[in-house]
C-alpha cells in the first residue's frame, strides 16, 4: 500500500528508502545519513507504516468497518525526536500526511513547550500512536511514574538532525533517556537521521552503543551546491575589518529582487537586526513580504514567519541559524550567508534551505563583510570541492546532566542502583564511568555532597525501605520538573508592548543599561523603553531612527580547524577563484609590507604602533585556541623579564602588547611556544578561578542545584542566580574541594572555552615550524584586523567602528589602496 500511495502522488521509493524500510522490517536499528530534502522522513517512517498496514489486514473482519480505536487504550508505536520545537510542528505535519493517506488509524501528536494543552495531555495519558518531541520533552515525560508502562510498547525511535545534537550536551541527556527505553522495550528499533556530519562512523556509535555494527545508509547523492561570492568591483573600497557588511547592500536588494523568495542568514542575532533594518529603509514592495527570524522573538512572530515561507507570501527572511535545520521550505529560491559561515557543514546546511525541491542543486550568495572573508569563503569553495566536512565531537562524563537524570528517574518510580549503573554505562558518555563517579552522584543527589548535607534544600533523593532511590517531597518533583533541560542562557527579560503582543526577550544585562524613554531595535522595529517591570520591558513603537541594538553573550562561532588550515594554505599559494582574484591586490600588500605565510613556517610580526610595541602572532588556529595561546605566552614571556600584557585574538592569530618593550629574538620566541607542560602552565597563566565560577553557574542549574523560577512568581534575576551560584560555589570549594562539580567545571573550561585538546595540537604543530619573524615598519593587512579587536577593550570616547574606519583608511592612502 505504501508504494501505491508513492505513486499516487506521482513518486517512486528511492533506493535508500527501501533499504532503511527493509531493514527496519527485519528489525534492525541504524544510521541514514542523506541530504535535506531527499525523503529521509519517508525513509525513517515508512517501516512503522508498512508493519502497521499489515497488522491491520491481519485484523481485518476482527472488529465492525470504521470502528475506531479507543484513544485510552492507544499504544505509542513511534517516538521521533527533533532538536527544534519549530521543526517538531513541520514534522507532524509531514507524518500525518501519509498516516492519512493510507488510512491508518493513528494519531500523531506533539509534546514540546510550545504544544497545545490538548497535545500534552494526550502525550501523557497515552492517547497517542506517534509522538514528536524534543530530548527535554522526552526527559520530561520519563519523570512521570506511570510513562513506563505506556513505553513499554514503544516499537521505534526515530532521532531527527541527529548531528546537530551530537556534540552537546542535550545529546548526552538524550543518550541516558535512549538507555532507559532500550531498558523497557529491549527490542525496540532505533533510527538516527544526519546530514552534514565529517565523523559518521562514531556518530553511529554514539547512538547506537548497543549495536555498534548497526548500518550506515547512504541516502540520496549529495545535492550539488554552488557558491557565488559578491565581489567588490575592480577599484572598490572594501573594508579590511569590523563591519557588518552593510556596503553591499545594495548589491544584495537587487539580487533579492531578481529572485522570488529568499533566506538572507546571518551569524547574530544583532546583525540580524540591523540587516533587516537596513533592508526595511530601501525597501520597495510591501513592507509585510519582508520579515525577520531568530531564537529570541516570540515563538508566535517566528511561526507567523514559517507560514510566509511555506506559502511563498514573504519575498526575503533575515534569519540566523534559527531556520537552518530542515523545515522544508519549498518556495526559498536563494540563499544569501552574511560573513564567513565559519564552518563547511554550517554553510551546506544553509545552502540547502533554497530550492528545496527534487531535482534541484543548492546554491547560495556569500556577502563578505571585509576584504580577509573572501579568503575564508574561497576556502569553503574548496572544502565543498573536496567533500571535506567537519566532525563533531560527543561529549563524555557530563555528571551534571547524570545527576539530573537520576531525579528524573527518581521521580519516575524510582531506581535500583547497581541496574542503573549498568544502564547508564551502556551509553557512549558514560561508558567510562568509574565507580567513585558514580557513588558521588549518588552522594549529590541524596544529600548535595558533604558540604551541603546540613541543608534540606538539596536532600532531594531518598531511599526506600527496598533501598530504591525514590522522591518524596512534591516540591523536589515540582522544581525538579521546571528546571529538565541542558540548555543555559543568560537571564532574559521579556519585550511586550504597553498594548499589544510579547515581541520575544532580550537579556537583562542590556535592559539593564537602558533608562526609560531610551530607544532600541528589536523584532524589526524600533521601540522606547517605558518602565521595567518583574523582569519584563514595557515597550511602545518609536519612529524610524537610531537606536541600540541587543547583543546576546555566546554568539561568535570560531573558525573550524579544518577551516582555518585551508585558510592559511590559501593565502601561501592563491588558487584562481574569484575570491581570490578580488583579494590578489591585498595579498600583494601584505607581500610587500612583511610577507604571506609559507608552509612550515610560521609568521611573527613585530611592529611598534603609537601604543607601544605589539607583536602579532599567526598560528590560524581558531579564536578560542589563539586566546589560549596568548594568554600562554604572556605567561612564559613574563617568566623571562616581570611585565604586563595586553592581549587581543581573532581566528587567524593573537597580538601581545607589552607594557614595556623588551628585546626577543626567533629562537626565545619560538621556544616560548612549546608544547610542554601546557596544562600547568594554562592554569597559572588564566585566572582560572574566575573561568570555572562561571562555568559552575551553567552546570548548577543543570544539576539541579540552583531553584527554578516557580509559574506564577517573579523570575529571578541573573544577579541572584550569579549570587546564588557564587555562594555554592564558595561554600564548595572551602568545605568539598573535590565536589564532582568543581572538577567538571573546569574540566570544561579546559575542553570548551580553551579548547585544549586543539592548543594541544597547535602547538606540536607549531614546534615543527621555522618561525618567520618580520618587522614592518606599520601595520599589515593581516594584522589591521588584530590590532581592531584589541581597541574594543580600551576606552575612548570614539566608537570601535569610527576608529577602526580611519585607521583602515590611514593606511589605504598610505599604501594607494
Amino acid at each position: 500500500m505504501l508504494a501505491a500511495w508513492f505513486a499516487g502522488r506521482g513518486w517512486s521509493p528511492a533506493p535508500f528508502q527501501r533499504e532503511v524500510w527493509s531493514r527496519y522490517l527485519r528489525g534492525e536499528s541504524g544510521l541514514l545519513h542523506t541530504p535535506t530534502g531527499s525523503g529521509k522522513t519517508l525513509a525513517a517512517f515508512g517501516g512503522a507504516l508498512i508493519e502497521a498496514v499489515a497488522e491491520s489486514h491481519g485484523r481485518a473482519g476482527a472488529a465492525p468497518a470504521g470502528e475506531s480505536q479507543d484513544a485510552s487504550a492507544r499504544e505509542l508505536k513511534v517516538l521521533w525526536i527533533t532538536p527544534l520545537r519549530a521543526l517538531a510542528a513541520d514534522t507532524a505535519r509531514a507524518l500525518r500526511e501519509p498516516v492519512e493517506g493510507l488510512a491508518l488509524d493513528w494519531t500523531v501528536g506533539l509534546r514540546t513547550g510550545d504544544a497545545s494543552a490538548r497535545d500534552k495531555r494526550l502525550a501523557r495519558e497515552g492517547g497517542l500512536d506517534v509522538l514528536v518531541t524534543t530530548p527535554e520533552s522526552l526527559a520530561l515525560l520519563l519523570s512521570y511514574p506511570d510513562t513506563a508502562t505506556r513505553l513499554r510498547s514503544l516499537r521505534c525511535i526515530v532521532v531527527d538532525e541527529w548531528h546537530e545534537l551530537l556534540g552537546t550536551k542535550r545529546g548526552v541527556l538524550l543518550q541516558l533517556c535512549l538507555a532507559r527505553l532500550r531498558a523497557l522495550s529491549p527490542s525496540l528499533r532505533t533510527w538516527g537521521l544526519s546530514a552534514t556530519l565529517g565523523n559518521l562512523d562514531e556518530a553511529r556509535d554514539v547512538l547506537l552503543p548497543q549495536a555498534s555494527a548497526s548500518a550506515i545508509v547512504s541516502g540520496a547523492t549529495p545535492r550539488p551546491v554552488t557558491l557565488e561570492t559578491l565581489v567588490p568591483e575592480a577599484g572598490e573600497r572594501f573594508p579590511w575589518a569590523g563591519h557588518l557588511g552593510l556596503t553591499q547592500l545594495a548589491r544584495v536588494t537587487d539580487r533579492v529582487f531578481r529572485a522570488r523568495t529568499s533566506l538572507l542568514f546571518t551569524n547574530t542575532r544583532a546583525h540580524a537586526e540591523l540587516w533587516h533594518q537596513a533592508l526595511q529603509a530601501v525597501w520597495p514592495e510591501d513592507p509585510g513580504t519582508l520579515a525577520l527570524h531568530h531564537g529570541s522573538l516570540d515563538p508566535t512572530l517566528r511561526a507567523d514567519v514559517e507560514a510566509g515561507l511555506r506559502d511563498g507570501s514573504l519575498r526575503c527572511v533575515v534569519a540566523t541559524s534559527s531556520l537552518d535545520l530542515g523545515v522544508d521550505f519549498p518556495a526559498v529560491d536563494q540563499v544569501f550567508q552574511l560573513g564567513s559561515p565559519k564552518g563547511t557543514a554550517r554553510l551546506l546546511q544553509r545552502a540547502g534551505r533554497a530550492k528545496h525541491r527534487p531535482g534541484e542543486s543548492g546554491h547560495v550568495l556569500c556577502i563578505p563583510t571585509h576584504m580577509l572573508e573572501l579568503v575564508e569563503f574561497a576556502a569553503v569553495r574548496e572544502a565543498i570541492a573536496s567533500g571535506e566536512v567537519e566532525a563533531r565531537t560527543p561529549p563524555r562524563l557530563s555528571l551534571d546532566v547524570l545527576a539530573q537524570h537520576c531525579v528524573t528517574l527518581a521521580l519516575g518510580g524510582g531506581f535500583d542502583g547497581d541496574a542503573l549503573l549498568a544502564e547508564v554505562r551502556g551509553t557512549h558518555a558514560f561508558a567510562q564511568l568509574g565507580d567513585a563517579a558514580w557513588r558521588a552522584v549518588l552522594d549529590f543527589i541524596v544529600q548535595g555532597g558533604s558540604a551541603l548535607e546540613h541543608y534540606p534544600d538539596f536532600h532531594r533523593v531518598v531511599r526506600d525501605a527496598n533501598g530504591r532511590y525514590v522522591v518524596e517531597d512534591r516540591r523536589v518533583a515540582t522544581r525538579h520538573r521546571l528546571s529538565i533541560g541542558t540548555i543555559t542562557s543568560e537571564g532574559s527579560v521579556a519585550v511586550k508592548l504597553l498594548r499589544g503582543a510579547t515581541l520575544g526577550a532580550v537579556e537583562e544585562g542590556f535592559v539593564a543599561r537602558l533608562k526609560p524613554g531610551d530607544r532600541f531595535l528589536f523584532s524589526g522595529r524600533m521601540l522606547k523603553l517605558v518602565r521595567m517591570e518583574a523582569m519584563t520591558a514595557y515597550v511602545q513603537r518609536a519612529p524610524a531612527g537610531e537606536g541600540q541594538v541587543p547583543q546576546w553573550t555566546g554568539i561568535r562561532q570560531p573558525l573550524s580547524m579544518e577551516l582555518a588550515a585551508r585558510v592559511e594554505r590559501l593565502l601561501a599559494s592563491p588558487i584562481d577563484v574569484p575570491e581570490m582574484r578580488a583579494v590578489s591586490g591585498l595579498l600583494e600588500l601584505q607581500s610587500r609590507l612583511s610577507t604571506l605565510p609559507r608552509a612550515g613556517r610560521l609568521l611573527v610580526e613585530a611592529v611598534r604602533t603609537r601604543e607601544g610595541p605589539q607583536w602579532f602572532v599567526f598560528p590560524f588556529a581558531g579564536r578560542l585556541a589563539n586566546e589560549g595561546l596568548a594568554a600562554l605566552l604572556s605567561l612564559r614571556w613574563g617568566r623571562i623579564e616581570p611585565n604586563t600584557f595586553g592581549y587581543a585574538a581573532n581566528d587567524y592569530g593573537f597580538v601581545l602588547k607589552p607594557a614595556r618593550d623588551v628585546a626577543i629574538d626567533a629562537e626565545r620566541l619560538h621556544a616560548l611556544m612549546s608544547p610542554e607542560r601546557l596544562f600547568e602552565d594554562l592554569r597559572e597563566s588564566l585566572n582560572l578561578g574566575e573561568l570555572a565560577r562561571r562555568q559552575f553557574r551553567e552546570i548548577a542549574r543543570i544539576a539541579g542545584l540552583l531553584p527554578p523560577t516557580v509559574p506564577g512568581r517573579p523570575q529571578k534575576s541573573t544577579r541572584q542566580l550569579q549570587a546564588s551560584s557564587g555562594l555554592l560555589y564558595d561554600v564548595l570549594q572551602r568545605y568539598d574541594p573535590h565536589h564532582m562539580l568543581l572538577e567538571l567545571a573546569e574540566r570544561e573550561v579546559f575542553a570548551g572555552q580553551l579548547e585544549v585538546q586543539r592548543l594541544q595540537r597547535v602547538l606540536d604543530d607549531c614546534a615543527g615550524r621555522e618561525l618567520m619573524l618580520v618587522r614592518p615598519r606599520g601595520l599589515t593587512p593581516l594584522s589591521v584586523p588584530l590590532w581592531a579587536e584589541g581597541l574594543r577593550g580600551q576606552l575612548s570616547t570614539e566608537d570601535w567602528k569610527t576608529r577602526v574606519q580611519r585607521a583602515a583608511g590611514q593606511l589605504e592612502k598610505r599604501h594607494g589602496r
